[in-house]
Formats: C-alpha cells, sequence, structure tokens
C-alpha cells in the first residue's frame, strides 16, 4: 500500500511537469484564454490526487514505522529483563536508557526517513528521468552524466559520518549515566563536597559529544554544498543546451521549461538518495548499539521439556553444588550441599564475600550451577519452568526495592490479583497498616525509590508485606536487616517471624540475632559449606568461622 501511494505520488507530479509543459506552448505562448482551462483543470485534479494520495502514504508509512520501532524497543526491554546480575553490573544503567530512548530513536529515522524516503526519492528519479529521456533522449543522457557525482560523494562521506556518528551515541550515552549516577548519589556528593567533581565529569562527557556531534555536522553540510553546487552545473548546462536547441529550432520553450524542470526535479531524489544514505549510515550507529543488546545472551532459559505444575511443599536441596561467575577467576560456591525441609529455617552465614548471595542467586536461578544439581521437591531446578519457579520461591533482596506508585500499588505486586482485604492483612501481618493509616493518603501515599517520606525500617515493612502476600511455600532472605539500627532491625524481626512460619525459609545474614531461632546455621567461607549444625551446637565449638562471627 505504501509502495503504491508513493508511485502515484509520484507519477501525480510526473504529470504536474507535463501539464505545464503544455500550458506554456498552448496557453503561455499562444496568449490563448481558451487553451488554458484544459490544462488548468487537468493540472489541478493532479495536484489533488497527488496530494491526498501523498498524505495517505506519508501516514500509513509513519503508523508503520511507529508500530516497528513499538515493537523494537518491546523487545528490547523484554530481552533487557531477562539478563542476569553480572550483564547490569557490566553495563553502566543510563547507557542501557540511552540505548533503549536515543538509540531506538535512531532506529526510527532509519525506518521512517530511510526506508519510505528512499522509495519515493527511487520512484521519483525514474519517472523523471524517463519523462525527460521522452521530451529529449539526447540531452537527457548527456545531463545524466554527472548525476553519479552524488552517489560518490554520499559514498565518500558516509564512512567518517558513521564514526562520528558511533561516537555521538557513545557520548549520549555516558551523559545520561553521569546524570543517572549523580542523582542517585545526591547525598554522596553533598557531604563529601563532590559538586564541581560531578560537574567535571558531565563537562567531559558533554564535550565529547559535542566534539563528535560538529564533526558530524561539518561532514554532513560539506556533503550538502558540494552536491549543491554539482546540481547548479547541472542545471545550467540543461539551460545552456536548451538555449542552443530553441535557436536551431529544434526545441519549443515550453520543451525546455519542462526538461528543465524534470532535471531539477531529478538531482534532488538523487542527492537524497545520497543523503539517505548518510542518514542509515548515522543511524546504524544506534542500530549496532542495540545488537550489542540483543546479541548478550541470557544466563539460564526455560527447560526444552518442562515438567507440569504441581503443588509445592517446598523441599529444597543442594548437591554438590558449584558456581563461578562468567569470567571470574575462581568458584564463588565449591561443592555445597545441603537440604531445607517444609517449614525450616535454614540460615546461611559467613564473612563478606564468601558465596553466600551467590547461593540465594542460584536457587532463583539466575544462574544455573557449573556442577552439581539444585531441586525443588525433588525436581531439578534446570527442569522447572522460571515463572512457575519464581510464582512459588520468594526473594527477599538485600536492597529495599521500591517501585514509583502507592504503597498499596507497592504491596499489591507481589500479587497482582489480590483484593484490597488481603492488602490490608498483609500490612497487617508486616507491621505496617499502622504507619501506613497514619498517613494523609493511608494505602494510597506515593513513594518511589529514595523516597525521604518513610524510614528505611517502614519501607523494608512494606516489602515484607509484599512477600506476605505472594505466599509462596519457599522464602529466601537475603541480609534482611542490613542497613536498619538496632531499634528498626527489631521491629522487622518479628513480622518476619510471622512471614517464616509454615514455609521453606533461608535467610543469609550476617546478623546472628535469629541464629536461636533456626532449625539449622550452615556457615560457608571462601565458597565452601565449612560448619553445620544449630546455633547451640557451633556456639560451643570455640574455634573456627562461626566462633569468629559469633565473637
Amino acid at each position: 500500500m505504501i509502495v503504491a501511494c508513493v508511485v502515484v505520488s509520484a507519477l501525480a507530479e510526473t504529470a504536474s511537469i507535463l501539464l505545464f509543459a503544455e500550458l506554456t506552448d498552448h496557453a503561455l505562448a499562444a496568449g490563448s484564454l481558451s487553451a488554458f482551462w484544459g490544462p488548468a483543470g487537468a493540472w489541478l485534479a493532479v495536484a489533488v490526487l497527488g496530494a491526498l494520495v501523498g498524505y495517505l502514504g506519508n501516514s500509513l508509512a509513519t503508523w508503520t514505522a511507529e508500530r516497528f520501532v513499538l515493537r523494537l524497543r518491546a523487545s528490547v526491554f523484554r530481552h533487557v529483563q531477562d539478563m542476569p546480575p553480572h550483564f547490569f553490573q557490566r553495563h553502566r544503567r543510563g547507557d542501557l536508557v540511552e540505548r533503549l530512548t536515543g538509540d531506538v530513536e535512531a532506529i526510527e529515522q532509519m525506518v521512517v526517513s530511510g526506508v519510505v524516503g528512499t522509495l519515493a526519492a527511487a520512484f521519483s528519479a525514474v519517472f523523471y528521468a524517463c519523462a525527460a529521456l521522452y521530451l529529449r533522449w539526447d540531452l537527457a543522457l548527456a545531463t545524466f552524466v554527472l548525476a553519479p557525482l552524488f552517489l560518490l560523494a554520499a559514498r565518500r562521506f558516509s564512512g567518517r559520518i558513521r564514526t562520528a556518528s558511533q561516537d555521538e551515541r557513545v557520548a549520549d550515552g555516558a551523559i545520561t549515566s553521569v546524570v543517572e549516577e549523580s542523582l542517585g548519589n545526591i547525598v554522596l556528593t553533598q557531604a563529601y563536597n563532590r559538586r564541581r567533581d560531578e560537574e567535571r565529569r558531565l563537562d567531559r562527557e558533554a564535550r565529547a559529544w559535542m566534539r563528535a556531534s560538529v564533526r558530524g555536522a561539518r561532514l554532513s553540510e560539506m556533503y550538502e554544498q558540494f552536491v549543491e553546487v554539482v546540481e547548479t552545473l547541472c542545471v545550467l548546462a540543461v539551460i545552456g543546451l536548451g538555449v542552443w536547441e530553441i535557436s536551431a529550432d529544434r526545441m519549443t520553450l515550453g520543451q525546455l521549461l519542462a526538461f528543465a524542470a524534470f532535471i531539477g526535479y531529478l538531482y534532488p531524489p538523487v542527492r537524497n538518495l545520497g543523503q539517505l544514505g548518510l542518514t542509515l549510515t548515522a543511524a546504524t550507529a544506534g542500530a549496532e548499539r542495540l545488537g550489542e543488546i540483543l546479541d548478550a545472551r541470557p544466563a539460564v532459559t526455560d527447560p526444552a521439556a518442562p515438567v507440569a505444575p504441581w503443588p509445592v511443599r517446598g523441599r529444597v536441596a543442594f548437591h554438590d553444588v558449584s558456581f563461578g561467575y562468567p569470567g571470574a577467576e575462581s568458584a564463588s560456591v565449591r561443592d555445597v550441599t545441603f537440604t531445607a525441609a517444609p517449614g525450616e529455617l535454614v540460615l546461611i552465614t559467613g564473612p563478606s564475600g564468601a558465596g553466600k548471595s551467590t547461593l540465594s542467586k542460584l536457587l532463583t536461578r539466575f544462574y544455573d550451577p557449573s556442577a552439581g544439581v539444585i531441586s525443588l521437591d525433588g525436581v531439578p531446578l534446570t527442569d522447572v519452568p522460571l515463572e512457575f519457579l519464581r510464582d512459588n520461591v520468594t526473594l527477599l533482596p538485600q536492597e529495599t526495592l521500591i517501585l514509583n506508585g502507592t504503597i498499596r500499588e507497592n504491596i499489591a505486586c507481589g500479587r497482582p490479583d489480590a483484593s484490597e482485604a488481603d492488602v490490608e492483612r498483609a500490612a497487617r501481618d508486616a507491621a505496617a497498616h499502622d504507619f501506613i493509616t497514619a498517613l494523609p493518603e493511608g494505602y494510597d501515599t506515593l513513594i518511589a525509590p529514595g523516597a525521604a517520606a518513610l524510614s528505611g525500617g517502614q519501607l523494608k515493612r512494606i516489602t515484607i508485606a509484599r512477600a506476605m502476600l505472594r505466599a509462596a511455600p519457599v522464602l529466601v532472605l537475603d541480609e534482611p536487616t542490613a542497613g536498619l539500627d538496632a531499634v528498626a532491625a527489631r521491629q522487622v524481626v518479628r513480622p518476619l517471624r510471622r512471614l517464616m512460619a509454615g514455609r521453606t525459609t533461608i535467610m543469609i545474614t550476617h546478623d546472628l540475632g535469629l541464629a536461636p531461632d533456626a532449625d539449622r546455621v550452615l556457615v560457608v567461607d571462601r565458597g565452601r559449606l565449612v560448619q553445620s549444625g544449630t546455633h547451640a551446637e557451633l556456639a560451643g565449638v570455640r574455634h573456627g568461622t562461626y566462633a569468629r562471627l559469633a565473637g
């Protein structure tokens, strides 16, 4: 449909020029008003048709391109969400944001201006060339000789413009990253008088962007001015040859004007084809950056033959599990074996960097072990669909993760189909209902990441309410009291105990205050399970890792 509209629009423009020639020879040259109405009416009809078809074609092309970009952005975003944690450690958050916004917009420019513009320019060039050949083939061939200069110039400039565009896209991502990081660490910036340092960081990246942008603009402008001179030379050659032909009575004034118009209209599409090549070259830089993201492979995928869903009881087992992060020199976890039965609390402790949090990432299948097997109710996790696994294993991470929305929405995201009564019940169980209802907007109070309206302990209890609402049979707690003072930690412990009741709970923590309540304490050091037993049993051992941690 778009191609048909482009063809009809180009034909309408061609017909308009031919009608102009007829008007010149029969009405203007003869001074005849009666000879004016026919070509004038036909010209107006062709112009209206061309306008309607052009509007339809451009609207349809824009809709198609925007729909393509919409799907592209959704596809890239979906792919990014499947990436493992180390992917986000290797890519600055601001750069990822820029790839999903600025680079996608570059693709949009390539689709809209590139594809549609190339079709329009190609058909227009063909029709104008055919019409010029129809009027005077010998003159047309003489003027076509200079046409390849446009394409040669575009080819000459494309490589340099592509490099400048790549540098500009990278600099865009760097600027976004600096702004995002600085605003996210504004307390550090102010407390340590780092304002000028942050300004210098932004200035450095902004200057790199400016240099790339100016370089690209200069190259594009140089190309534009060059082809302007070549186009003027071509038109002057046509007029000179036309004057010679008219003096020999081999051409009428109307034919010369029409021929000059065709040549004048022919060169812009040819020039545009070269310019579109430069546009595609610039947009390719954005496409390559998106390609880098799409080429990254998720650490885990759904099994080819997944097991059927079953009523999960919650028995977790690690058997000789080892794992090392991609690119790491040594394994983070080595030959770890333990089980956690339904209703048990297994507390995992150890020095910083011992591999404790890695165990939680393996259980929630952010990664698969390089050796050994992790099972849920006797079923290897690699045979379990990811969505089903994460519906039945709730992770309460160390970071207090808050969404930009109301308190009700933050709790309800644990189970989107939950009723208001369910949300309130979860908040009561998490000891959060009282302080929520004391707020002016209650459950409709807006909160956001880093919001100062609520304390750290209050935000932590909101995340506990979210986990309670999820009601999964397996619970993984990663440093649940980290970053809280003693009072806030005590306020969190009681709802945590309610959350753990009846569930298989694996708690990863440095805080041994809950160790007496644990059915078993596992001590991890340098990736290995070095001690196991109850708190009383381990506390009776004077030497060893647990004694150092407890003392």
